[in-house]
């Protein structure tokens, strides 16, 4: 697995920057099996369910347990 140099820094709004070499990530993220194509088709359907309002918006994922 590619060991990703990652650079963190803390901003004055209570949020942080990360960075990291594109390279290293697209490779982690190989390694991670994130472009296996079946990911990315799920990724692809739950942009189109999106895009066309099929969501809901939860405050807890108890919210999403079947009764």
């Amino acid at each position: 697995m590619a060991k990703p140099t990652i650079t963190i820094e803390k901003t004055p709004s209570r949020k942080y920057r990360v960075e990291m070499d594109i390279d290293k990530l697209e490779r982690l993220a190989s390694a991670l099996g994130l472009y296996n194509p079946e990911f990315l088709e799920g990724l692809e359907r739950s942009e189109k369910d999106y895009r066309e309002g099929r969501y809901r918006k939860v405050s807890s994922l108890k919210e999403l347990r079947f009764k």
